[in-house]
C-alpha cells in the first residue's frame, strides 16, 4: 500500500481535530470523519425547519420578513434548512439525476480521467475518481465539480462545451438546474442579511454573476461485505462557501451534526425541496453567528437502499477569488481578520489536497 494510500486508511479512523491547523473559523467540537456505530448518538427529535420561499416571492414585504425570520432561526440554530415551494420544477432535477448516472456509468473511467480535477482560481475543478475526493480518506464516492466558467452561462462566444464535459450534450441540462437556483442566491442571502439587521442588498452586486462550485456526485451501490465497509460515502467535513443548495436526494445518507448535544440528524429532505446549509464564508463574515456545519454520507438506514446508486449535485455559492471576507458591520466586535477570498478558501481545502494548494495574499 502507498503512503497517500495508508493516509486515506488511517482516515478512517480519524478525528476531525487532527486537521485543526487548516480551519479559518473556530470550530471546538470534535467527531469522527466517518460513522462509527458504537460511538456514534443520534439525534431522533431534532426536525431541520421547513422555510417556505413562496413568502418570499408572493407574501410581499410581510412574507419577506417572516421568510427572514424563519430562515435566519433555522441557520442560527444548525446551520441547515429545507426550503420548499422554490418555483423549480422538480422535473429538472430527474432529467439531471438520468445524465449523471450515464456520465458514470455508460462512460469509461479512463474517458473520465482526461478531465481528472486541477485548481483554477480557488477551487478544484473536473473529475474525482472513487476514493480519490481528498488525502485523508477514501469516500466512496465519483465526483465531478463544475465552476461558473464551464457553462454557457455569459454569452462568451469562445465557449466550447467540450472543454469541460465528456458529454458535452449534457451542458445544458445542467445549466438549466444552474440557471434556475441562480434565481435563489439573492433571496436566500437578502434574507439572512435582513435577519442579521444588515443592509440586505449589501452582496447583491458581489452575488450578480458570481462563482459557484456544481458538483456532481455518484456513490455507486454498496457491497456492505467488502473491505470498504467500513469507510464513509463521504467523510464528515463543512462547506468552505456561503451556502449550499442540495436538491432533495433518492436515497437517503445524509448525516448533520448538532453541536448542542453531540448527537447525528439523518436528514431526509421531502421530494422536490432544497436543503440549504451555510459554509465557513459565511461563519466567517456573521462573526460566528451563523455556523459552518458538520455534515456526512454514510450509508442508508434502510439496508434495502445499499443496492441503489446515491446521487446528489450541491450547488456551493461562492464569492469571486478576489473579494475580502470581513465580519459584517453590527456583529460586535470582529473575531477575524478581513482576508482575501482566494486565500481563505484555499488554505482550508489544501487540508484536502495538501499543503501546496494554498495560495498566500
Amino acid at each position: 500500500m502507498s503512503s497517500a494510500d495508508q493516509k486515506k486508511e488511517e482516515g478512517i479512523h480519524a478525528k476531525n481535530q487532527e486537521f485543526r491547523r487548516y480551519d479559518q473559523v473556530r470550530k471546538d467540537h470534535e467527531y469522527n470523519l466517518v460513522e462509527h456505530g458504537e460511538d456514534e448518538q443520534f439525534d431522533d427529535e431534532f426536525e431541520i425547519r421547513t422555510c417556505d420561499l413562496s413568502l418570499f416571492f408572493e407574501g410581499g414585504e410581510a412574507g419577506k420578513a417572516r421568510f427572514a425570520e424563519e430562515l435566519g432561526e433555522a441557520l442560527e440554530t444548525i446551520g441547515f434548512a429545507i426550503l420548499s415551494n422554490t418555483g423549480i420544477e422538480p422535473s429538472i432535477y430527474k432529467k439531471a439525476e438520468t445524465a449523471i448516472a450515464e456520465l458514470f456509468e455508460k462512460t469509461s473511467v479512463e474517458e473520465r480521467l482526461e478531465f481528472e480535477a486541477q485548481r483554477h482560481g480557488s477551487v478544484n475543478q473536473g473529475y474525482f475518481p472513487i476514493k480519490e475526493t481528498t488525502q485523508i480518506h477514501p469516500d466512496l464516492v465519483e465526483g465531478w465539480v463544475y465552476c461558473r466558467r464551464a457553462f454557457d452561462l455569459d454569452g462568451d462566444e469562445a465557449f466550447e462545451p467540450r472543454d469541460f464535459w465528456l458529454v458535452a450534450e449534457q451542458e445544458p441540462i445542467f445549466r438549466h438546474v444552474v440557471v434556475e437556483q441562480e434565481k435563489l442566491i439573492l433571496p436566500v442571502m437578502q434574507s439572512i442579511l435582513r435577519y442579521l439587521d444588515v443592509d440586505e442588498h449589501l452582496y447583491d452586486e458581489r452575488l450578480t454573476g458570481t462563482n459557484f462550485g456544481f458538483r456532481l456526485n455518484y456513490y455507486p451501490p454498496l457491497d456492505i461485505d467488502s473491505n470498504d465497509a467500513a469507510a464513509g460515502r463521504m467523510l464528515g467535513h463543512e462547506d468552505v462557501d456561503l451556502f449550499t443548495f442540495l436538491p432533495a436526494q433518492n436515497v437517503e445518507g445524509l448525516q448533520v451534526y448538532n453541536r448542542e448535544n453531540g448527537k447525528w440528524i439523518r436528514l431526509n429532505a421531502p421530494p422536490g425541496t432544497i436543503v440549504l446549509n451555510t459554509g465557513d464564508y459565511m461563519q466567517r463574515i456573521t462573526n460566528d453567528r451563523l455556523p459552518s456545519t458538520t455534515h456526512r454520507v454514510s450509508r442508508p438506514s434502510d439496508p434495502k437502499l445499499n443496492s441503489f446508486a446515491r446521487i446528489s449535485m450541491p450547488m456551493a455559492v461562492y464569492v469571486w477569488e478576489d473579494e475580502v471576507l470581513e465580519v459584517l458591520p453590527g456583529l460586535g466586535e470582529p473575531k477575524y481578520e478581513p482576508i482575501s477570498a482566494i486565500e481563505f478558501h484555499t488554505r482550508i481545502t489544501s487540508k484536502y489536497y495538501g499543503d501546496e494548494y494554498a495560495v498566500k495574499g
